[in-house]
């Protein structure tokens, strides 16, 4: 239960005066219900407002501060035309004040003639003339009062000002309690930050305030290493079994291939961990194409040797059945009983499955979120592989964890590469296996920009390409935030594409159905199509070995992980394959960067690093995912260069000071509280 010295913090935000039903709705907008949500909702950025007793075109470009005196009116006879009030500084020096769809009654009674107002704003110039377009201040002098030399600029939507947001934040500081210190008293002093209330109050008055934004910064960090500490002492003192595999079934395994160093590197940590009575937490990293789904395996075939069951979890009915197809294949001959079990499945078929998963007759079942829900029973379940662990939320985790009489150990694994800082910090609790070598015969993908003006060029390739028997995918990007949007811009390309290819074109996106869906794409996998139009519901893992050749549109408004995901889906047959980005207008210097890299690397954890750099935290999968702590406080920079210290600092409160216990340890409790990590210990990874 949270400590009632938070509750101030937590209170809706309408206990705040002035927030009414109308005021909400922007608020709401913004992520802002309740109080502890406007102290974190940190400026951006600020304005330095410049008093000056006379205009000076040297200031253009600056925001100033100065007292005017309207001499008169320039206000056309259109709707759209602006209202110019034409005035004068204290030396007689003229500005037009501009305002654009502007009542002109207003206006006139906002300025009246001959009397002085008290006017900031940022002064430009306009040919030979000098204004200000939206004064943000208008008032007479005497009602001025003392202005601070340096106004913050809040991310903001529409029907909200800084100014506003501002007198909230005000507001808030005063219901916020002062809190006990949990940083170690040393590192505090070693890097001289304020205290938090201090650290809150500074950094909303100046945005420049480093000191403050660190300190705040290193709080929100600190409470989430200290979180993921306390999960993985809690995992680490349940008392799972050790699973210690014979080696019957992986010696009677025929590859027609060696695994890579780091699929047997991989597979030898997991060994190591399964054969430690402590259930096992990993994290299994690679790429698209680099022997996940084979150290799965082997991983499942020591749960088997060790006379346990296995429960492979997939996101989606396609994943899951083609990840049956995979594995039946792969383990065809082995003295070892699969079963597929999805939302689909009735009647005696799915009666058939359920008994023999309780007799103990199936050794692995794989599935998506049915394999977990209630009435399936196992009857001795050792090991549980998540794949795609980011598109599943904790509880769901939980629940099938929960199907265990004691706790099994816990393989996750995920396509989409993490930096190493974002490992620790979003996944800090497990251990990391890293497949970064990809098995022979996959050659590197060639990746061209190409300008969205050369469109024709590009179909007649996909032409040549489809007349050679080869397959391709069209990829829409998410135009606007809603799926309709975006479904239509898939539709209009198919359309488009079916004019010159016919029937050889299918199309997939957000709004089908999943038994349409799959319909689709069981087509496309079959060859019986030529081209997929896809907006990015395109699965991953999803095998078209043909496809070795994709085409995404707008490449410039993706994420670099989305677009080397969606690389990915190309070549996984071997041989040849190009990806082409479509770039549309001018490119920003960040977008060329971003592209560019594309070009040059094929490397997943380096795009990855170059991500997390350009992007954030926040947005690096592409969406936010169910169960993964957010960062409101902390920004990529300050995660690279904080993270080793609190990390180090939780583990001294856990090890040293006695973890929540003690004087520190009640404080850091308040933390946890304060940053939302409280469900972190209960919940975060089912550990």
């Amino acid at each position: 239960m949270r400590p009632e010295r938070l509750n101030p913090l937590f209170a809706e935000i309408t206990v705040l005066k002035g927030v009414g039903n109308q005021l909400a709705k922007p608020l709401e907008r913004l992520g802002l219900s309740r109080v502890v949500d406007i102290l974190f909702h940190l400026p951006t950025g600020w304005i330095d407002r410049i008093p000056r007793e006379e205009l000076d075109i040297a200031d253009a470009g600056r925001v100033v501060a100065i007292t005017l005196t309207p001499v008169s009116y320039r206000i056309g006879t259109s709707a759209r035309a602006p209202a110019r009030v034409q005035a004068v500084d204290g030396a007689g020096n003229h500005v037009s004040l501009v305002y654009f769809r502007a009542n002109s009654g207003w206006v006139k009674k906002l300025f009246p003639l001959n009397e002085p107002r008290f006017v900031s704003g940022k002064l430009e110039t306009y040919g030979q003339e000098l204004q200000i377009i939206h004064p943000d201040i208008v008032c007479p002098p005497q009602e001025a009062g003392e202005l601070p030399g340096r106004e913050a600029i809040y991310p903001l939507t529409e029907g909200m000002t800084s100014k506003r947001i501002a007198g909230l934040v005000e507001q808030a500081l005063e219901r916020a309690p002062e809190l006990p210190e949990w940083i170690e008293p040393g590192l505090l002093a070693k890097q001289q930050w304020p205290r938090w209330h201090e650290a809150l109050a500074r950094i909303h008055a100046d945005p420049a305030d480093e000191k403050a934004r660190g300190r705040l910064a290193y709080d929100e960090i600190f409470a989430t290493q200290l979180a993921l500490l306390l999960v993985r002492g809690e995992a680490r003192s349940k008392r799972g079994r050790a699973l210690k595999g014979d080696g019957r079934l992986r010696d009677a395994l025929k590859l027609p291939y060696a695994p890579t160093g780091a699929q047997a590197r991989s597979i030898a940590e997991i060994e190591g961990d399964m054969q430690q009575a402590r259930p096992m937490l990993r994290l299994l990293q690679g790429d698209v194409g680099s022997g996940k789904t084979l150290v799965a395996a082997m991983a499942l075939l020591i749960a088997a040797e060790a006379g346990t069951q296995g429960a492979f979890l997939a996101p989606t009915e396609i994943l899951a059945r083609q990840h049956y197809e995979t594995l039946s294949r792969m383990l065809a001959g082995l003295d070892i009983r699969i079963a597929i079990l999805t939302g689909r499945d009735k009647g005696k078929a799915r009666e058939a499955t359920l008994m023999g998963l309780a007799s103990g007759e199936i050794d692995l079942l794989i599935g998506t979120h049915a394999i977990f829900q209630d009435g399936v029973t196992y009857r001795d379940l050792g090991l549980v592989v998540v794949d795609e662990q980011h598109r599943f939320g904790v509880a769901q985790r939980m629940l099938l964890q929960a199907k265990a009489e004691r706790p099994p150990h816990l393989l996750v694994m995920t396509a989409t590469p993490i930096p190493r800082t974002l490992t620790l910090a979003q996944y800090g609790e497990m251990d990391v296996s890293r497949l970064d070598e990809m098995p022979p015969g996959r050659e590197p993908i060639e990746t061209r920009v190409v300008s969205e003006d050369r469109l024709v060029e590009v179909v007649d390739a996909l032409g040549r390409h489809l007349d050679g028997g080869g397959q391709a995918y069209w990829v829409c990007p998410l135009v606007e935030e809603s799926e309709k949007s975006d479904m239509a811009a898939a539709e209009a390309r198919a359309e488009a594409l079916r004019s010159r290819f016919g029937d050889r074109v299918g199309l997939v996106h957000g709004r089908m159905k999943g038994p349409e869906k799959d319909a689709v794409m069981a087509r496309f996998s079959s060859g019986e199509l030529g081209v997929l139009v896809a907006t990015t519901v395109i699965e991953v893992g999803v095998d078209v070995p043909n496809a070795r050749l994709i085409v995404i549109e707008h490449a410039d408004r993706f994420g670099l992980a989305q677009l080397h995901q969606l690389r990915g889906r190309v070549g996984r047959g071997g041989g040849q394959s190009i990806c082409l980005l479509l770039r549309g207008g001018q490119l920003s210097e960040t977008s060329r960067a971003r592209l560019a890299l594309m070009r040059e690397t094929n490397d997943g954890f380096r795009i990855a690093e170059e991500d997390l750099r350009l992007r954030g935290a926040g947005e690096l999968l592409g969406t936010r995912q169910s169960g993964e702590m957010q960062f409101r406080l902390a920004t990529p920079e300050a995660l690279t260069e904080l993270l080793p210290a609190a990390n180090g600092d939780a583990r001294l409160l856990v090890d040293r000071d006695g973890g929540l216990q003690g004087e520190r340890g009640a404080a850091a409790r308040l933390a946890l509280y304060l940053f939302e990590r409280e469900s972190a210990v209960s919940l975060l990874r089912s550990g």
